[in-house]
């Protein structure tokens, strides 16, 4: 049975390349690093189909090289879901996976469940709900990579977030859809300039959040075209930033900061890679209840309104001021609005 569900789920290494996908680049070093990101996700996804014991797993997990270990954590948190979805009578794998080493990864977990509900959609409302109170829009934005690396030819062309994601959850889908670009334009600014400008205008934010993430956590960029990047980006600057501290905060706590994170943190952030992941904490330490928006999204901005603070040259300690929500927070049903006191998730 194991061997015929792992011939079932497996995905071939082939659907990594940018040959298969027909991603776009500019130099075949740029490729090279990208395409190395989806083999070792489907490494670490394809040893979490064995169904092997948390340990075990683990111990193979943290034999990759540090750099890419973060996406081998993305990739087994995504079989680890489906199979609690094909066999729930074990215990909730992901969870067991939190509780271990995939603490230090619980960015990197959170994104590799989202990858879960792309391609196994039942009960997702169901798995949603039980992620952590704080992180589980990252679920949504590895929903959204997921799509846009897999479908971007659809969304490019205006496509939204399935039905089942709803009111903030667009968003987030959106955030991931804009990390999916940086593979999809293979780290060249004026693809994914170009690309974003073709969206609608008020989707756009997110979008540059999710490529600054991408271009500080993957990398293959060079610091002339991050530089690019963050002039194009006009207003939009602050959402390319805050999605790079989220990268640099990201790598922090698992240990393995690049010269890449702290390349694009430098450029993207005016701030090391440390300093910027420091806004994420020093943020997450201003958070309070609201009712208005998702915890997650006050965060947002809350590192948005520290990092404009910096960039004028003034470092105030921030107030929580609530980002405004135009519509329901819905997710497949269930209300996202008023949720349990925020905390620092898994430490």
């Amino acid at each position: 049975m194991a061997s015929l569900l792992q011939r079932l789920l497996s995905i071939s290494p082939a659907e990594a390349t940018f040959a298969r996908r027909k991603f776009h680049f500019l130099r075949d070093s740029t490729r090279q690093t990208l395409e190395k990101v989806g083999e070792t996700f489907l490494h670490g996804y394809h040893l979490a189909l064995f169904d092997q014991e948390i340990d075990s797993m683990v111990a193979h997990l943290a034999e990759i090289d540090p750099e890419f270990r973060g996406f081998a954590f993305e990739g087994a948190a995504m079989g680890l879901d489906i199979l609690d979805q094909l066999k729930p009578w074990k215990e909730c794998r992901i969870d067991n996976l939190l509780r271990d080493a995939g603490k230090r990864h619980v960015y990197m977990v959170h994104v590799g469940v989202g990858w879960s509900m792309a391609r196994c959609r039942m009960g997702i409302g169901r798995r949603f709900a039980r992620l952590d109170p704080l992180l589980k829009w990252l679920a949504l934005d590895g929903f959204g990579f997921h799509e846009g690396y897999f479908n971007w030819p659809h969304y490019a062309e205006g496509g939204r977030a399935p039905a089942v994601i709803r009111g903030y959850g667009q968003r987030a889908f959106d955030q991931g859809l804009g990390r999916g670009l940086w593979f999809v334009g293979g780290a060249d600014p004026d693809y994914i300039i170009s690309a974003i400008q073709q969206f609608p205008e008020q989707r756009r934010d997110d979008l540059w959040s999710g490529v600054g993430l991408a271009c500080t956590y993957a990398g293959g960029a060079e610091g002339s075209e991050i530089q690019t990047l963050r002039l194009a980006s006009g207003s939009a600057w602050i959402h390319l930033a805050q999605g790079a501290a989220f990268a640099a905060a990201a790598r922090l706590r698992a240990g393995n900061i690049t010269a890449q994170t702290e390349l694009s943190c430098q450029v993207l952030c005016r701030l090391s890679a440390d300093e910027a992941a420091e806004t994420c904490d020093q943020s997450l330490a201003n958070l309070a209840p609201d009712d208005g928006a998702p915890a997650y999204e006050i965060w947002r901005y809350l590192i948005r309104e520290r990092m404009m603070a910096i960039e004028r040259g003034n470092d105030p300690q921030p107030q929580p001021v609530r980002p405004s929500v135009e519509r329901p927070l819905r997710f497949s049903g269930q209300s996202m609005v008023g949720e349990s006191p925020l905390h620092r998730s898994n430490q």
